[in-house]
């Protein structure tokens, strides 16, 4: 697929650790990185490619273990949704979640 020069700049920045064009293979997870780590200039050149729905997509159902707690809140409350759902967790097959301790609790 052939993508525009900013989006595969911004997509560089965002997704540090492989390339553009893997980072786009997977819009949801690459999404999910943008949400957390993007600038607000990287923001408005997404908005060109991806919807309102895109990114309400990517907060109905995240790449788990990406999202930290305060880009969780951030676009959830950007998107009117309050109270703020708990940040997700990984599954793990076999193992009963609520068995697994919070390592990084919120701090009010």
């Amino acid at each position: 697929m052939t993508y525009s020069d900013d989006l595969l700049a911004a997509a560089k920045r965002i997704f540090w650790f492989g390339t553009p064009e893997e980072a786009l293979e997977f819009p949801k997870r690459f999404l999910t990185y943008a949400m957390t780590y993007a600038s607000d200039e990287d923001i408005e050149i997404l908005r060109k490619y991806f919807t309102d729905d895109d990114f309400k997509a990517t907060l109905d159902d995240p790449a788990p273990g990406i999202f930290d707690r305060s880009s969780w809140a951030k676009w959830n409350e950007r998107y009117n949704r309050t109270p703020v759902p708990a940040l997700p967790r990984r599954k793990i097959p076999g193992v009963d979640p609520a068995t697994i301790p919070d390592f990084f609790p919120p701090k009010y």
